[in-house]
């Protein structure tokens, strides 16, 4: 298993060249660059300054000489072939330099370290949430199949999977908090955090927290809650759980004992899976709640053409779900010790 991992973690270098190389030369080929955002800004600047009088033929010239638009080529390494601009991008990445946005010219790495803490804020307790309530929910329905309980619950979770996590947010923003006003309409923290005492703080945190953190967690409630359930049913109803009731077991000790950690294996196979998630978030659900996250740093990189920032993103996205799937790995071999990767 030793020599598996060490093959797995070795593929991890191929494959980031892959995915990058690709979303590289994607990004070089895209209308609407940088360059391209500073042509229609200067061609607005000189429109607004000529007024209404010759607005047509404003905007039917070339705002910059064709001496500037070299010049910027070459700050932004447009001048150079894309391999050659891609491997000049891949040495900086090494040494750790992100390189600068094109929007801001704040430095890449700035940008999404001071938004790492949000989404690791939330991406965390939304784990901790989902597995700590639908595991047990999903036991507990699988023992108490087609009861009142099972049903009921049933309804609520298909409800929730029906509903997508921002449209559920956008409904409890305007329920609870625009009608009832029980919780804010968004943020993170109130206007005057720093005024507060440490137990304020934690109480307005946790208050600003409560939407946001249903909205993220309410889409998830039924995928796992019913991997558990049936994966749970499937291994009762197997001999072994029989055999061990025959022998003299009980039904509970046959479960804890025996079939719940055969059921588990489904539930780790995905667990490394979430990593990723766990710092880049949800962009419509950080829109909606005015969250300055990860997901939303990304969503409007991309609308902003902002290529550095998204390419800074895609390095650590990437690099996540490739650390997550060998995580996996890991948590099925400890699940089951049965398992040999070979």
């Amino acid at each position: 298993m030793t020599a598996y991992f060490i093959r797995r973690l070795l593929l991890v270098i191929p494959t980031f060249i892959g995915i990058t190389i690709m979303v590289f030369t994607i990004t070089r080929f895209v209308p609407g660059g940088p360059i391209e955002r500073i042509i229609a800004e200067t061609r607005a600047m000189q429109m607004g300054e000529q007024g209404g009088r010759s607005r047509a033929q404003a905007g039917q010239g070339q705002p910059l000489s064709d001496d500037q638009i070299k010049k910027l080529e070459a700050y932004y390494g447009f001048d150079k072939p894309v391999l050659q601009s891609y491997g000049v991008w891949l040495l900086k990445v090494l040494k750790g330099d992100l390189g600068r946005s094109t929007r801001y010219q704040d430095p890449v790495w700035d940008m999404i370290k001071e938004r790492i803490p949000i989404s690791l804020y939330f991406g965390v307790l939304s784990m901790v949430v989902i597995y700590g309530v639908c595991i047990p929910l999903g036991v507990a329905k699988a023992v108490h199949h087609n009861s009142g309980f099972d049903n009921i619950t049933s309804g609520v979770i298909f409800a929730g999977y029906a509903i997508p996590g921002w449209v559920a947010g956008v409904i409890m923003l305007v329920i609870f908090a625009s009608r009832l006003d029980l919780f804010p309409l968004g943020g993170l923290a109130s206007d005057y955090f720093a005024d507060m005492t440490i137990w304020e703080k934690i109480r307005d945190v946790a208050w600003h927290t409560v939407l946001p953190l249903l909205s993220y967690v309410i889409g998830s409630f039924t995928v796992m809650t019913l991997l558990m359930k049936n994966t749970l049913m499937d291994n009762l109803s197997a001999d072994y759980v029989r055999t061990a009731i025959a022998k003299g077991l009980s039904f509970k000790q046959a479960v804890f004992r025996h079939a719940l950690r055969n059921s588990l294996i489904p539930i780790a196979t995905s667990f490394g899976n979430n990593v990723s998630i766990l710092l880049m978030g949800s962009f419509l659900i950080e829109k909606v709640f005015n969250i300055d996250g990860m997901g939303l740093l990304g969503y409007e990189s991309i609308l902003d053409r902002d290529y550095p920032v998204v390419m800074g993103i895609l390095v650590i996205s990437s690099l996540l779900f490739m650390v997550g799937n060998i995580l996996s790995d890991v948590c099925v071999a400890v699940v089951d010790p049965r398992v040999r990767f070979k």
